[in-house]
């Protein structure tokens, strides 16, 4: 018989050869090219054509071409691919927005590349499977509203750490609800540090490169923290405490999300000890890495708290370890306060300002020796990480009042 022009005895077996051949051909091909949308489509089908996309581009692998030499004739062994759960590149939350995509990659993978299944993110399916999965949602562009969203979408090779397929699509942001999932809501802090940093950065990695290291080499305790984050969010906060401490205690487990799991734990359980404690703890890590974003919600156009004890009683002990660790330590910083994007600039730069300078003096009142080494800074809206000017629980990040660390 002939194939491809050349001819194969049909008395032997001339699947080997077929298979030699189809590699030889590819092999000049290189690495895998990202591929990159920039056609504004609806959500769903941006999603869509991001997978498939990234699918296809595994195709082009040599591993998966040098199945065929055993399994042209049987059924082809599946895939499996650990899927981090996805986030918002801004603000490193996880949104139902988040899940949303999600679940449309993982419906369409499921049901249109059957050699491929996508696993839940546990170590023991890290240490199985061939390929790790990561997302991102990234608002474009700086209007309020109607911004559209990019996809980014990556596989890594779990064995030589170097992404494998990279692939991007641009998505209408019409319908997606961004509410932040509960572990995100409640926090009394930005929980964006360089191991969430790195992730962001692995997903829009071209193929042939490394992932991010940082991201990388923690995996073991990310499978942790993730199941720590599903416990906290369906309420289950002693589980939720336990594994945070657990993630703690591990390897690379110093992170500003364990620290987080373990304060909002405590608060959920009534441990208001263990709870200042731990928020120390954030404190403490912020001030090391030089910044501590923090959510300090005010009543609208005012620098008064808001209301609902239920969202701003634990500012009183927020302030307190704030102002016990910046005298205690001797640091410099700014204090920078930040609004939503409503109303105008002008207005905005006012307003955060007076909301900086309200926040210095009450960290100079706990602590008289910092006044003179902070300095209160308004940035209004020119530093949205969402932008929505929804003003609700989407963009609190928005509303945030910044500790920098700064030469003295």
């Amino acid at each position: 018989m002939r194939i491809f022009g050349h001819r194969f005895d049909a008395r032997v077996s001339w699947l080997p050869a077929l298979c030699a051949l189809i590699l030889a051909a590819l092999a000049g091909c290189g690495t895998p090219q990202a591929s990159v949308s920039t056609n504004e489509l609806p959500f769903d089908t941006a999603v869509d054509q991001a997978t498939d996309a990234l699918v296809a581009q595994t195709q082009k692998l040599p591993g998966f071409l040098a199945k065929l030499e055993t399994k042209v004739e049987a059924k082809i062994a599946k895939r499996g691919i650990v899927l981090d759960p996805m986030v918002d590149s801004g603000s490193g939350q996880q949104t139902r927005a988040t899940q949303q995509l999600e679940q449309r990659v993982t419906e369409r993978m499921k049901a249109n590349f059957a050699s491929l299944e996508v696993l839940p993110f546990r170590s023991d399916n890290v240490a199985k499977a061939s390929y790790l999965l990561t997302g991102t949602l990234t608002r474009v562009g700086r209007s309020a509203s109607a911004r559209p969203l990019q996809i980014n979408l990556a596989l890594t090779d779990l064995r030589s750490g170097k992404v494998v397929a990279q692939a991007s699509a641009l998505a209408q942001d019409r319908g997606l609800d961004h509410q932040p999932l509960p572990y995100y809501q409640d926090s009394p802090v930005l929980v964006k540090d360089g191991v969430v940093d790195g992730y962001v950065r692995t997903t829009a990695t071209p193929p042939g490169q490394a992932a991010d290291a940082t991201y990388f080499e923690r995996l073991s305790v990310a499978t942790v923290i993730s199941d720590a984050g599903s416990a906290y969010n369906s309420e289950h906060y002693q589980d939720a405490l336990a594994k945070y401490r657990a993630a703690g205690a591990m390897n690379g487990g110093d992170q500003l999300r364990t620290l987080n799991g373990i304060y909002l734990s405590n608060i959920k359980l009534g441990r208001m000890a263990d709870a200042e404690s731990a928020f120390g703890n954030i404190v403490a890590y912020g001030f090391k890495n030089r910044q501590l974003d923090v959510k300090f919600l005010f009543n609208p156009g005012t620098t008064v708290f808001w209301s609902d004890p239920r969202v701003s009683g634990a500012y009183d002990m927020w302030l307190r370890q704030i102002a016990r660790q910046g005298a205690s330590t001797q640091i410099c910083m700014q204090v920078v306060g930040h609004t939503s994007h409503t109303g105008s600039e002008q207005t905005n730069d006012a307003l955060s300002l007076q909301r900086a300078d309200y926040i210095l003096q009450r960290l100079a009142a706990d602590a008289p020796s910092l006044g003179p080494r902070a300095k209160a800074v308004g940035m209004g809206w020119r530093e949205n990480i969402v932008g929505s000017g929804t003003d609700n629980a989407v963009d609190a990040l928005d509303r945030r009042v910044v500790f920098k660390i700064v030469g003295c």
